[in-house]
C-alpha cells in the first residue's frame, strides 16, 4: 500500500474518504483523481480551487491526477482554450505528466456502451421534439408520462441509433434516452438524454462523428475508462450521482470502480464566477479581455501579478466544505499579502505627487542614501541607492493644512521624517490661484540623516518620498474590486448583476518612482512602501517606460477603518504591515494552513471542543479554517452556538463570526464586547430577510461593537433599513446625476448600460440602504425625461 503523505488523515471530508479507502485497501493502494474542464472558455479561480484539490490529493496520497478535456460539444470548444487551460494548470504549479486525455478519445467506446444499454432494453431512440420530451417528464409533484417511442424494440432502437451515427438524420430528429423511471423523485432519472445529433465540425475529430454524448453519460464512462478512483466534483452535480452510478452499473463496470463525491463550489465576494456572466463582461466591453486584471480568471490573476503560491494558499485557507457559502474576498487578499510579504523588495513610489522644496539644502547638490530592500523581519538581504536632493515629491495625502485629530504626517510648522532620509519642517504653503496647494517650502535638519534625532526630540510621522531631480515617471494602474456589492447577483427581479459594477475598479495615474524602478524587471513583485504590492504589467511595461499593476493593497481599503487609518513611524510601519497581514482565519504557509497550536491544545484538553470541531465540519458543512477558529475556546464556540440559535445557516453564520466580527472587533476579546451571540445572529437574520443590506450591516455591527444594543433598534436609529421612499431617493438621484454630467450625456446618446454606474453611486450615497429596484426606476425616469 502507498504511504499517505504530507497531510494527517481527516483534515476535510474528501480526504477522510480517501484516507479510509487507503486504509481498507479498497483500490489496492491507488489514488487517481482528475480535473476535467470543458475547453470552451478560460479558467477562473473557482476552477483553481478544484485544480488544487484534485492535484493536491493525488500528491498527498502518492497517486496521480489526470488532466482531461471534456470535449463532447463541438460547437463551443476550441484548441485555443485547450492551450490556455494547460498553461493555467502549469502556472498553478501542477503537472499531469503522461496523463493528458480527451473525452473525444473515447467516442467509439462510449458508442459501444450505448449499444450495450440498448441491447439490455435500458435505452431507446426517442423521436419526440425537445418540448414534448420536457413535458413528458412531468413535474416535481407529478410523474412523467411514457412517450409514443418508449416501447420501441431493441432491434428498432439499434437500427435507428446506427443510422443516427451514419448521418442519415438532421439535428434534432432523434435522441437516445436511458429507460429508467418516469416517476423517480430525482428528475434527472426520468429517462435522461444520452446522445443527440449534432452535425458540426469537432476541433479534434473533424467530421468523423455527428452524434455526441451528453455530459452526464460521458463523464462517468471517462472516469471508468481511466480507472479514476475518486471523481470529485461540485455540489450542483449531487443529484447526478444517481445517474453516474446507474450508467456504470448497467454497462458492466464492477466494484471496486470509480465513485463520485461532491464538495461546495467557490462563491467569492465582489465578483462573479459564472462563465456565462464572465463572457458577457468581455463581450459587452465591461472589461478589457479575459486577462483583464480585474477578472477572476486565472489569466487575469496572473496578469495582475498574483503569485501562484498565493492561489494555492487561498485554496488551503478556505478548505473543502459540503454546503455552499460565500467566501470573503479578504481571505484571498490576505493569502496574496502573506505570500508576497517575505519576498517582495521594498521601494518608494509617489502616486499623487506634491512638490516639496528644501530651502536650506545646497542648490544643485545631491547625495545617495543607502536603503534596505527588505525589513529586518524578512530573512533576505539587499540594498539600493536612493538619491536625495533639494526638491522631493511626497504624497499629497501626507500633508494637511487643517489636520484632523491624530494626524501624524506633515502640517504647517510641523516635522516629519522622510524614510531613510532626513527630518523636515514645513515653513510655508504655496498655493495655486484656486486655493489648492501647489508646493511646500520646508527646511531639513542635516543632523538627522537616516531618521535619527541626536537631540532626542520625538518625530512621530514617517512618510515616503522620491527625489524630484531623479524620479522616473511610471504608469500605475490601481485595480480594485470589480463590483461594489459582495454578492453581485443580489439584484431585484428586473435588475442585472452589471448594476453593481464598480465604476472606479480601475484608476490610472502617472506616478513618480525612485530610479531603481525605471528599468524594473518583468516578473519581480515589489512593495511600494505604505501603499501596496505592485509588479510591471507583463504586456505593456517596458524598460524606461514602466507600467505597474497594483496586485493588492497593504490593508483592506473597503473596511470601515480604512478612511481612519493613519501613517506609521518607521518601526510602526513594519508592525502595522504585520497587522495588515493578520489572518481572518488561520494563515497559509508553504505546507498548508497553519492551525493555531493554542487552539489545537484547547481541543486536546477539552473533548467538547474536539467534538464540536467534528460536528462543525462534518455535519454543518463549515470550512475547516473557520471551524478551527470557532473551536479555539468555549467562549468563542458558545458565542457561535448562541448566534446559530437565532440564524441557523451554519456556514454563513461562521463567516459572520470569523470575518465580519473579527474585523469589526479589531482584536478585542469576545468577553469585552457589549453584546451576545444572539445579537449577531439577529443581525445576520435581518440581512437574510432583505430588510438590511450587507453593506449597511457593517455599519450596524460597528455600532454594536462600540455600544452594544439591539441590531433592529440600531438599524432604525441610523436609518439603515432599505429605503423605499421615492421622494427621498429622487433627491439623492438628482445629486448623483449632477456629479456625472458627461456620463449622463453618454447615457442619453445611447449608452444605456451606464445606468449601472448611477445605481452604484446612489447605493453608496445611501450607505447601501436604498431599494435598488426603486433606484433604477427613478434613475431611468430622470435620465429619459431629459433625453
Amino acid at each position: 500500500m502507498n504511504e499517505i503523505r504530507s497531510r494527517p488523515p481527516g483534515t476535510d471530508f474528501v480526504r477522510q474518504i480517501v484516507t479510509a479507502d487507503m486504509e481498507s485497501n479498497r483500490y489496492g493502494g491507488r489514488v487517481v483523481t482528475r480535473f476535467p474542464p470543458e475547453p470552451n472558455g478560460y479558467l477562473h479561480i473557482g476552477h483553481a480551487k478544484s485544480i488544487c484539490l484534485n492535484f493536491g490529493i493525488a500528491q498527498e496520497f502518492g497517486g496521480r491526477c489526470h488532466l482531461r478535456f471534456d470535449d463532447t460539444n463541438p460547437i463551443t470548444e476550441e484548441e485555443e482554450y485547450v492551450r490556455s487551460i494547460q498553461d493555467d494548470v502549469r502556472w498553478l504549479g501542477f503537472d499531469w505528466g503522461a496523463h493528458l486525455y480527451h473525452a473525444s478519445d473515447y467516442f467509439e467506446r462510449m458508442y459501444e456502451c450505448a449499444e450495450i444499454l440498448i441491447g439490455k432494453g435500458l435505452a431507446y431512440v426517442d423521436s419526440s421534439s425537445e418540448e414534448e420530451i420536457r413535458d413528458g417528464r412531468g413535474t416535481v409533484t407529478e410523474a412523467g408520462v411514457p412517450g409514443p417511442y418508449r416501447g420501441r424494440t431493441v432491434e428498432e432502437n439499434l437500427d435507428l441509433f446506427r443510422r443516427m451515427r451514419a448521418g442519415e438524420f438532421p439535428d434534432g430528429a432523434h435522441v437516445l434516452r436511458a429507460k429508467i423511471d418516469l416517476s423517480s423523485p430525482n428528475m434527472l432519472m426520468r429517462d435522461p438524454v444520452l446522445y443527440r445529433i449534432r452535425h458540426a465540425h469537432h476541433y479534434r475529430t473533424g467530421d468523423d462523428w455527428c452524434i455526441y454524448p451528453l455530459y452526464d453519460y460521458a463523464h462517468c464512462l471517462e472516469d471508468a475508462f481511466e480507472d479514476v478512483t475518486h471523481s470529485i466534483c461540485t455540489l450542483e452535480f449531487e443529484n447526478n450521482r444517481e445517474l453516474y452510478d446507474w450508467v456504470l452499473d448497467n454497462v458492466g463496470f464492477e466494484e471496486p470502480r470509480t465513485h463520485q463525491y461532491e464538495f461546495a463550489r467557490l462563491n467569492l465576494d465582489y465578483t462573479v464566477l459564472s462563465k456565462r456572466k464572465l463572457i458577457r463582461l468581455v463581450k459587452e466591453g465591461r472589461v478589457e479581455g479575459w486577462d483583464d486584471p480585474r477578472m477572476p480568471t486565472v489569466a487575469g490573476l496572473r496578469r495582475r501579478g498574483v503569485p501562484p503560491e498565493a492561489v494555492r494558499a487561498f485554496a488551503e485557507l478556505i478548505g473543502v466544505a459540503k454546503t455552499d457559502s460565500r467566501v470573503d474576498i479578504g481571505k484571498l487578499e490576505y493569502a496574496i499579502r502573506d505570500t508576497l510579504n517575505p519576498v517582495a523588495p521594498r521601494v518608494m513610489a509617489v502616486l499623487d505627487p506634491l512638490r516639496v522644496v528644501l530651502t536650506n539644502y545646497a542648490e544643485g547638490h545631491s547625495e545617495e542614501l543607502d536603503a534596505p530592500l527588505y525589513p529586518h523581519d524578512v530573512p533576505l538581504e539587499g540594498t539600493r541607492a536612493v538619491p536625495f536632493s533639494g526638491e522631493v515629491y511626497i504624497e499629497r495625502s501626507d500633508f494637511e493644512e487643517d489636520p484632523p485629530k491624530g494626524f501624524r504626517r506633515l502640517v504647517p510648522g510641523g516635522e516629519v521624517r522622510l524614510r531613510y532620509g532626513y527630518v523636515i519642517r514645513c515653513e510655508e504653503v504655496v498655493k495655486n490661484p484656486d486655493g489648492s496647494v501647489k508646493e511646500l517650502r520646508c527646511t531639513y535638519d542635516p543632523e538627522t540623516r537616516g531618521g535619527n534625532t541626536p537631540d532626542g526630540r520625538k518625530v512621530q510621522g514617517t512618510i515616503h518620498w522620491v527625489s524630484a531631480a531623479h524620479a522616473a515617471d511610471a504608469g500605475v494602474r490601481l485595480y480594485d474590486r470589480l463590483f461594489v456589492a459582495p454578492d453581485p447577483d443580489d439584484v431585484p427581479e428586473d435588475g442585472d448583476f452589471t448594476d453593481h459594477l464598480n465604476p472606479t475598479s480601475l484608476i490610472s495615474v502617472t506616478a513618480k518612482v525612485e530610479p531603481f524602478l525605471a528599468n524594473a524587471e518583468g516578473g519581480v513583485r515589489y512593495q511600494f512602501e505604505r501603499t501596496g504590492y505592485f509588479w510591471p504589467d507583463p504586456v505593456e511595461s517596458a524598460p524606461g517606460a514602466p507600467v505597474f499593476n497594483r496586485i493588492v493593497g497593504l490593508k483592506d481599503t473597503w473596511g470601515r477603518k480604512a478612511a481612519e487609518s493613519e501613517p506609521r513611524a518607521a518601526k510602526g510601519d513594519r508592525e502595522k504591515e504585520k497587522e495588515d497581514r493578520a489572518p481572518v482565519g488561520p494563515g497559509p504557509s508553504g505546507e498548508g494552513v497553519r492551525v493555531s497550536e493554542e487552539r489545537a491544545g484547547a481541543r486536546r484538553a477539552d473533548p467538547e471542543l474536539a467534538s464540536r470541531l467534528a460536528r462543525y465540519t462534518d455535519e454543518l458543512g463549515i470550512a475547516a479554517a473557520d471551524a478551527d477558529i470557532l473551536t479555539g475556546s468555549l467562549d468563542v464556540s458558545g458565542f457561535f452556538e448562541a448566534a446559530l440559535s437565532v440564524y441557523p445557516d451554519a456556514p454563513a453564520m461562521a463567516g459572520w463570526v470569523t470575518n465580519d466580527l473579527r474585523g469589526a472587533a479589531a482584536g478585542r476579546p469576545l468577553a469585552a464586547l457589549p453584546f451576545e451571540g444572539t445579537a449577531l445572529g439577529a443581525l445576520a437574520s435581518l440581512v437574510a430577510s432583505g430588510r438590511v443590506s450587507r453593506r449597511a450591516a457593517k455599519d450596524v455591527l460597528a455600532v454594536m461593537v462600540d455600544e452594544g444594543g439591539d441590531p433592529e433598534e440600531i438599524v432604525g436609529r441610523l436609518g439603515l433599513e432599505k429605503v423605499a421612499d421615492a421622494g427621498a431617493l429622487e433627491a439623492v438621484v438628482e445629486e448623483v446625476l449632477s456629479r456625472w454630467p458627461e456620463k449622463v450625456s453618454e447615457y442619453r446618446e445611447g449608452k444605456k448600460n451606464l445606468v449601472g454606474l448611477f445605481v452604484g453611486e446612489v447605493m453608496k450615497a445611501t450607505r447601501g440602504a436604498a431599494d435598488p429596484k426603486l433606484v433604477r426606476e427613478i434613475l431611468v425616469r430622470s435620465l429619459e425625461a431629459g433625453a
